[in-house]
């Protein structure tokens, strides 16, 4: 077994503040880690130091030399000024630099430097890299590559982050919330991508389906120490239970045993306590045992929600158009008491539109929104709230209400109510710039359930929470007596919360199917695989996708200029890829003259851009 990163007694304090240390691991060839713990605790710290970018407070850290090792960062860094494809050559990487080299001398090199390339080119496998930098940015939705990085949203940028450590010539990946900001069509891809990668992974991430299927080791960060669990999330959780319920059975035997040790040390005589100086400490040892409460940690999410009355929520064929794009087409939909619905769809396709709309932030172009008189929307946004980062996390909440009731119907102040929320005192007067971003999330989970609502709107609650908070909120979704609209792409929280699903199919047409998201999933699979591969590609979920207002309508494929275009670009590419072939072999053979190797070398750069253009208009005409 090949240890590639060995972390010895490590430590890391935020001023005053100690997040771990005393913290071992290692880190081996094939290893596929994820980094389990709550927020707050230090994980995007501990990736930081293993990733060395950081150095630890105390302990040592040893890297195998020469290892590569690529991070993607929960904030990443990219150049504004770039374009995405300039981004994603813009590394260290040995396999990029000889493309870069390549390129240069194409543009100014001699014959004899262009042949020394042509053979560096062959021996690193290099022809086909950017054909596949693209189809990684293809599956990450990012088609525009020369994009500046300035002018995408921050969902992008984290894809296109999360791509260049993909294509990144490595031997470890360092992921920190990979899944934040992708679709439920990119989470698979990126699923299936790891699992067939011979390259070593280290990541942090809170989807559940994700990280059961991809890793095969759990660390655990809990109470200043670090567990190793040899197995996936379904085994750790079997082993997590085992040890909490050890450590409680081992909690009350101290207890049983330090009542004894009191009434002995009550019971003894001063002048022969000299005498029993090892059993004394002995008690001190076993009272320390006994304070351990390995359970205490927990949050539980009881409050108290408006009445709501018989009248929910009525949408009547809402649309919604921006420009030529429509979003929404003729939308009609009644809500039920006690309704719970995921929302999904491509990164895009309106989701947080339709949201907006229920909410009364935007309104339809057509069509009518009538929302019953008791309803008090508590909406979860994607974005957050802009808490003032000067501002502590007590004097946050009390700028929304000095007192909260709870279901039982108690009146709890501030300081106790936040308490259900691991935000005990010493955390309520920290500085709210001083939060992780799990806890900044969970800050504004608390401020949005505070209000008291009887319809929830959660747009993307899994982003940067920990698994922890993540079963909790599962738990009181589950038992939330009033309506809840969820839009995620965390598969396991769609399925533990949702009764059934909205599809936004794209170009305004919404679906409702009856059943959670991988009971979506083995229904769509099952049509795929029932449909004839001929007519895959024509007429998919049963040959027509039924719209929620109960009308038939033939799902939209290719148009019969787009046919013409996807089958002249299929012969296109073919043929230029067997030209391509065939000068690669002559250049590799060492037999032409400069000129022709000049002449050679330059029309293959040509066949190159031409084929980028091309594929990647064949893939986007594919995916229809």
């Amino acid at each position: 077994m090949i240890s590639y990163l060995q972390a010895d007694n490590i430590a890391r304090r935020i001023g005053d503040h100690l997040l771990f240390e005393n913290i071992s691991l290692n880190v081996n060839k094939d290893d596929k880690i994820a980094l389990i713990a709550v927020n707050g605790a230090g994980k995007s710290s501990l990736l930081d130091i293993l990733a060395g970018r950081e150095n630890p407070d105390g302990g040592s850290l040893s890297i195998k030399r020469d290892l590569r090792i690529a991070y993607l960062q929960q904030l990443p860094l990219l150049n504004e000024s770039n374009r995405i494809i300039d981004e994603l050559f813009c590394t260290d990487s040995e396999l990029v630099r000889v493309i870069r080299e390549y390129e240069k001398c194409l543009l100014s090199g001699t014959p004899e430097m262009l042949q020394v390339m042509i053979q560096s080119m062959d021996d690193h496998k290099a022809w086909d890299y950017e054909v596949a930098v693209k189809q990684i940015l293809f599956k990450l939705k990012l088609t525009d590559l020369n994009a500046v990085i300035g002018t995408l949203s921050g969902g992008q940028k984290k894809r296109v982050a999360l791509a260049k450590v993909l294509v990144e010539d490595s031997d470890l990946i360092i992921l920190d919330e990979p899944t934040n900001h992708l679709d439920l069509d990119m989470i698979e891809w990126l699923e299936e991508y790891l699992i067939k990668s011979k390259k070593t992974l280290m990541m942090v991430t809170h989807d559940r389906y994700f990280l059961d299927r991809v890793c095969n080791v759990i660390l655990e960060l809990a109470d200043n120490e670090l567990y190793r669990y040899e197995g996936n999330y379904e085994y750790f959780l079997e082993k997590k239970q085992s040890r909490e319920y050890s450590a409680k059975m081992n909690t009350e035997k101290a207890q049983n045993l330090l009542k004894t040790e009191l009434e002995w040390m009550r019971r003894m005589p001063k002048a022969r306590r000299h005498k029993a100086k090892s059993r004394i400490e002995s008690f001190y040892d076993l009272k320390e045992k006994a304070a351990n409460r390995p359970d205490e940690k927990s949050i539980n999410i009881n409050v108290n929600i408006s009445r709501m009355g018989s009248k929910i929520l009525e949408l009547k064929n809402i649309c919604k158009a921006y420009g030529d794009k429509v979003v929404i087409n003729d939308f009609t939909y009644l809500f039920n008491r006690f309704e719970k619905a995921g929302l999904i769809g491509r990164n895009g396709t309106g989701k947080t539109t339709l949201l907006n709309i229920i909410t009364g932030l935007t309104e339809p172009d057509t069509g009518t929104v009538d929302r019953g008189e008791t309803i008090v929307f508590g909406y979860y946004m994607q974005q957050g709230i802009e808490f003032d980062e000067d501002m502590t996390v007590i004097d946050a909440v009390k700028n929304i209400a000095e007192r909260v009731m709870v279901s039982d119907g108690t009146v709890l102040s501030i300081t106790q109510f936040m308490n259900y929320f691991l935000f005990p005192p010493e955390k309520q007067y920290t500085l709210i710039r001083k939060l992780s971003g799990g806890e900044k999330r969970r800050l504004y989970l608390l401020t949005v359930l505070m209000k008291n609502p009887n319809f929830l709107i959660l747009d993307e609650p899994t982003n940067d929470l920990d698994i922890l908070t993540l079963n909790v909120l599962e738990e009181y979704l589950a038992g939330f007596m009033g309506c809840v609209i969820v839009v995620s792409h965390d598969r396991y929280f769609m399925d533990k919360v949702v009764d059934h699903i909205f599809e936004n199919k794209g170009d305004g047409v919404i679906k409702d199917f009856p059943g959670n998201y991988t009971q979506l999933r083995d229904k769509q699979q099952e049509t795929e695989r029932r449909v004839p591969a001929g007519k895959a590609s024509k007429i998919s979920d049963s040959d027509f996708a039924a719209d929620n207002s109960g009308k038939k309508e033939k799902k939209q494929g290719l148009t019969f200029k787009e046919k013409r275009e996807f089958e002249a670009l299929s012969i296109e590419i073919q043929s230029l890829e067997s030209e391509k072939n065939l000068i690669e072999n002559e250049m590799s053979q060492g037999l032409l003259n400069p000129e022709d190797l000049y002449s050679k070398s330059k029309r293959h750069g040509e066949i190159m851009k031409i084929l980028d253009d091309k594929e990647m208009r064949w893939l986007e005409l594919s995916e229809k």
